[in-house]
């Protein structure tokens, strides 16, 4: 969770990038768009790159010189740019966590559909706090309790997703392993799965089990995450491994797609889930 420097964030780099595929399709060359700008090519590189945000009347000069008439078309990609440009409460957390997890927020905050596979712990949108804390703590043993205080905050805080009117849909595969893992001390596991249960009422969350005693495999990798985003953006596949967190997006997501389908088919149905989920609850440690 440590703080890194990181060119960018992912909104500036997918506008760079749409810029760069306009002007390739218009067979422009870089030093041609950055003179009719009045810039030099390696500020107009940092801006396809993502390196540094564009700001607005350049852009609308670029989509001048690109032809890009189509009014809906235009319309996306000022929005797009006013979402580089605009904070959200997350970037309050920027000096305290690396800059992928500042990305990762920004997804959870404009998708549409957020479909994730727990394999070893809960998604952070589905833990409770104590149950949390526990997790952040075995995850930055050296940490301080002022960076895990912090970084628990910020975790609590990203839940307010969930409470918004137009929440995003969450799926949650979520293997028996993880349920059955204890996390802290018997009462904190039994607390998260009765969190767990409340979670499921709400209809925009659907949380499937898959048990330990299912059949082939779909997948032997770890957890992971696909979101689904509004038009403009692509949809993105999330990992995070012990050497940093791996952003994939489509169409080169296929592999996730079909783990996590592969999953859905094996995993028990919502109700049989809620049951199982109960169940453990109930179970003396």
């Amino acid at each position: 969770m440590a703080a890194t420097s990181r060119p960018g964030t992912l909104r500036s780099q997918w506008l760079g990038q749409q810029l760069r595929e306009l002007r390739d399709s218009k067979g422009i060359l870089l030093k041609e768009a950055a003179e009719y700008l009045q810039r030099d090519t390696a500020t107009l590189s940092r801006y396809e790159t993502g390196f540094y945000p564009i700001r607005r009347p350049d852009l609308l000069a670029l989509l001048d010189l690109y032809g890009v008439s189509n009014p809906e078309l235009r319309e996306k990609l000022l929005n797009l740019s006013r979402d580089v440009w605009q904070k959200g409460w997350w970037d309050g957390y920027a000096d305290d966590v690396a800059g992928s997890l500042i990305d990762y927020v920004w997804l959870e905050s404009r998708a549409t559909h957020i479909r994730s596979y727990a394999a070893i712990v809960l998604p952070g949108l589905l833990q409770c706090p104590s149950y949390a804390e526990h997790v952040i703590q075995a995850d930055e043993c050296e940490a301080t309790d002022e960076q895990i205080k912090r970084w628990h905050e910020l975790r609590m805080t990203r839940q307010r997703v969930l409470r918004k009117p137009d929440p995003p849909r969450v799926s949650a595969i979520l293997d028996e392993a993880v349920l059955r893992r204890r996390v802290g001390a018997p009462q904190v596991i039994h607390d998260q799965l009765r969190h767990l249960i409340k979670l499921s009422e709400s209809s925009a969350v659907d949380i499937r089990v898959l048990p330990l005693g299912t059949g082939k495999l779909a997948s032997v990798y770890g957890s992971f995450e696909i979101f689904q985003m509004p038009t403009p953006f692509p949809e993105v596949a999330y990992t995070e491994t012990l050497a940093g967190a791996i952003y994939t997006e489509a169409p080169d997501i296929s592999r996730f797609v079909h783990a996590y389908d592969g999953h859905l088919a094996m995993a028990l149905e919502p109700a049989e889930s809620v049951e199982m989920i109960a169940a453990i609850a109930e179970e003396k440690p």
